[in-house]
């Protein structure tokens, strides 16, 4: 969808849902949902529970905010995306100062690791790095591993060159790999 069709679109959106209109609503809800479920899904480094939580306050925070949304700045769908992002950024600093940010402890009482305990300390982990990166890094990761995009489509929809999308994405895989540091359990 062209861009003064898309801003013309949400526009008028935006008023029938300010007007009262569920269905404007819905249309909304219907087109955004999967792609917001995804993105949230990813940044959580893919906790359901943790997702499926975030997606729902997202919702609920647009509907609070939805006067505030100005088609003109960005598209429906990156407004949401937004709203999510600060809200897990929200969520883990809240959790490090109420709980300190503590390694993840893989073993339960001192025995076998519990996968499932792994595996949710490694999603959290995940999220935390990904939460922890500037924007322009998280988001040449997300259209390279979420969307799936190939490095020259990511640098078509940037007007950037494939080279200088290379370049970017080695920082960013990079910045990541900081950012999720070190496992605990390596010798």
């Amino acid at each position: 969808m062209e861009s003064s069709d898309r801003v013309w679109r949400e526009r008028s959106l935006r008023k029938a849902v300010l007007a009262g209109d569920e269905q404007a609503w819905r249309a909304w809800y219907d087109e955004a949902f999967a792609g917001l479920a995804a993105y949230v899904r990813w940044r959580c480094g893919g906790l359901r529970d943790v997702a499926d939580d975030l997606v729902q306050e997202t919702w609920l925070t647009a509907v609070k905010r939805i006067r505030q949304f100005d088609p003109e700045q960005a598209p429906f769908s990156g407004w949401l995306r937004g709203i999510a992002a600060n809200l897990l950024r929200n969520r883990f600093r809240k959790e490090e100062r109420r709980n300190g940010f503590l390694p993840p402890q893989s073993a339960k009482s001192g025995g076998a690791p519990d996968a499932e305990l792994t595996r949710r300390e490694n999603a959290e982990r995940i999220g935390r790095a990904l939460t922890s990166l500037p924007e322009h890094y998280e988001a040449v990761l997300r259209a390279k591993y979420l969307d799936g995009q190939n490095v020259a489509d990511i640098a078509a929809a940037g007007g950037e060159t494939p080279k200088a999308i290379e370049s970017l994405l080695t920082r960013a895989r990079e910045a990541f790999r900081e950012a999720y540091g070190p496992r605990e359990d390596a010798s």
